[in-house]
């Protein structure tokens, strides 16, 4: 015959192990949306309504329940895009990027496909970190914009997308600056000379170039490399003449051939045509850091998406009241 007194510590220990296992279910049944077979009217206008209160992340959940519940329905594809755009909203950029991609995969030649590369693309811009941190976010960012534009070059969108481009471009040659002044603090001349010629090279058209080619002169000088510090400087004063960063080069060099007493007694300048300011910030080519003062590491900064539906990036029209 069983002891009742061990019973009691059979079930007592039974439910110790149960309760755990039911938080648990508890839990994941807050955090998925429940199963509850709804016609596709009365569904998407529940998402619709969600989105409107400003729960974008319950309205998300609310459109990828119109597409599980009805994959066929022409409601579908929309819910797909307000899914991917109501992500983006939530600033759950990952999410909102894996709606807007099999959007894109599975309806490819639909008049909104350019929208949804377009969040895609801004979803990874959203993302952009500051350039003392890895870059391969903003890499994204800029090869979803170019797609962007490959694909859709005749759009609103491809528009925007040109000019955030410029910006990324900007950003990513701030990176290299940064990495190039790193370089140049801890006496790795040579190393730096590669970030600033990449700028240049690659970047030429941002606001960094300028400051690269000063920065090349610094190294070159740094290395001993006089006549390669003059070419660009000549280069530099070419291409900015008026530019605070030529200012800054003709400095260093006068001051390097007064090292090396290639000047006469007046010290005559290397360019008599632009005047040499010699209240410029001290300091020889390994004397870093020289020259204007940059804030290369503060730009760009991404802005975080509004509060409201409605607001930048414009959301898509909703559907007709009845399926077509």
């Amino acid at each position: 015959m069983l002891n009742p007194s061990r019973s009691l510590l059979l079930i007592a220990t039974g439910a110790v192990l149960i309760l755990p296992l039911a938080a648990c279910a508890g839990r994941n049944k807050l955090a998925d949306t429940a199963y509850v077979a709804r016609d596709v009217n009365t569904l998407y206008a529940a998402a619709k309504r969600t989105m409107d209160q400003g729960d974008y992340m319950r309205a998300a959940k609310l459109f990828d329940e119109v597409e599980r519940q009805h994959p066929y329905s022409v409601w579908a594809r929309r819910a797909q895009l307000m899914s991917a755009f109501n992500y983006y909203l939530a600033q759950k950029y990952n999410e909102a990027i894996g709606s807007a991609r099999r959007f894109v995969t599975i309806h490819p030649g639909n008049a909104e496909a350019p929208y949804a590369q377009y969040l895609i693309s801004m979803s990874y811009y959203q993302q952009i970190e500051d350039v003392t941190r890895d870059q391969s976010t903003t890499d994204s960012a800029k090869s979803a914009f170019s797609e962007l534009i490959r694909r859709y070059p005749e759009t609103r969108y491809a528009a925007d997308a040109r000019l955030k481009l410029d910006l990324i471009n900007d950003h990513l040659g701030g990176k290299q600056m940064e990495v190039g002044r790193f370089y140049q603090r801890s006496g790795q001349w040579l190393a730096s000379t590669y970030r600033f010629r990449d700028v240049v090279d690659n970047y030429g058209t941002t606001t960094h170039a300028p400051e690269a080619l000063a920065r090349l002169v610094e190294s070159d000088l740094a290395l001993g490399l006089v006549e390669e510090a003059r070419k660009t400087a000549a280069v530099l004063g070419t291409n900015y003449a008026d530019n605070k960063w030529y200012n800054y080069t003709l400095v260093l060099l006068n001051r390097e051939a007064r090292s090396r007493g290639r000047l006469g007694k007046n010290g005559g300048a290397i360019s008599t045509t632009f005047p040499v300011d010699m209240n410029r910030p001290e300091g020889s080519a390994t004397s870093y850091p020289g020259g204007p003062r940059t804030n290369a590491t503060s730009y760009p900064k991404p802005k975080a998406p509004k509060t409201k539906a409605t607001t930048y990036p414009e959301m898509p029209p909703p559907p007709e009241t009845t399926p077509q």
